[in-house]
């Protein structure tokens, strides 16, 4: 099935503008998801807000938001006020800078969509592309969306165009924060943990070598009880509890490399994984959960 546009934006820089058409990369929406559901008869439950000081449901209309600056003490706002202070939206990418893509941390990375030229602008989506791909950069700009700002890099994945949003600096912690000890490593160490990590390195990334097997449990088991079969369910190991071992580093990292040695060596070849069959099912089992 063709991918379904959520979105139009116009790339700016300098004199250029260029319409693209924006779509989700992700399929986050496609998650297995359960419905919070009445235990004797069956029926979804409803959510309801309770007033902590006189226990009272209190319906939407009567809701304010609030902001808790001391203990039990709020400033409030009206929805006015919050919709004031909201980016507005421009429908537009502004592009600031061009930057080497590997100068951007992976930490920073968050959402990414995909872009596809709108109409009429196959040629120079197409130079842009391959302008970036050619040097080796990414484009940073600025992206109001939904009432808020976003920081966003369009990198290239082969001919195609990826917006990547980006965390803010104050969004992701400092390693300074972090209390790790410096320790001595010695050669013979290092060499070790370096024929360890040549020994099980690969080329390149390969994503379709891995699956969400608890993905693949949870649907299988949801078919068996489609189909109104029983399943059973089996205790989970407790993991034991309590000091390790202390074990000499050296003498691990032989017995990992023997190991992996001699599991490479009896391993037969394995084309790579394949994803999971999705699960037709009613369409009441593939609601998304409400609000808990």
């Amino acid at each position: 099935m063709a991918a379904r546009s959520i979105g139009s934006l116009t790339l700016s820089f300098g004199l250029v503008a260029i319409p693209v058409k924006l779509y989700s990369a992700t399929q986050s929406g496609s998650a297995i998801s359960f419905n919070l559901l009445h235990k004797d008869c069956g029926s979804r439950l409803k959510q309801q807000y309770i007033c902590i000081r006189h226990g009272t449901v209190v319906e939407r209309d009567e809701m304010v938001k609030g902001y808790e600056f001391a203990k039990d003490q709020y400033v409030t706002f009206t929805p006015e006020e919050i919709k004031a202070l909201e980016e507005v939206g421009s429908h537009s990418v502004d592009i600031s800078e061009f930057v080497p893509i590997e100068s951007i941390d992976p930490m920073y990375f968050d959402k990414v969509y995909y872009l596809a030229p709108d109409k009429g602008a196959a040629k120079p989506y197409a130079l842009l592309v391959e302008a970036l791909n050619e040097a080796k950069r990414c484009a940073v700009g600025h992206w109001a969306w939904r009432g808020k700002g976003y920081v966003v890099a369009l990198r290239p994945v082969g001919d195609v165009l990826t917006m990547q949003q980006l965390l803010f600096a104050s969004d992701v912690r400092s390693v300074s924060e972090l209390e790790v000890p410096k320790q001595e490593v010695r050669p013979a160490e290092l060499k070790l943990a370096r024929q360890l990590i040549d020994q099980q390195s690969a080329d390149h990334y390969d994503p379709s070598a891995y699956r969400d097997d608890v993905r693949a449990r949870v649907e299988a088991q949801i078919e068996k009880k489609v189909e109104g079969r029983q399943i059973s369910v089996a205790e989970a190991p407790v993991p034991e509890v309590g000091g390790g071992k202390v074990i000499d580093l050296m003498d691990a990292l032989r017995a990992s490399l023997e190991k992996t040695e001699a599991a490479r060596a009896s391993a037969p070849r394995m084309e790579p994984r394949k994803g999971p069959k999705r699960v037709e099912r009613p369409a009441k089992t593939a609601r998304k959960a409400g609000r808990r």
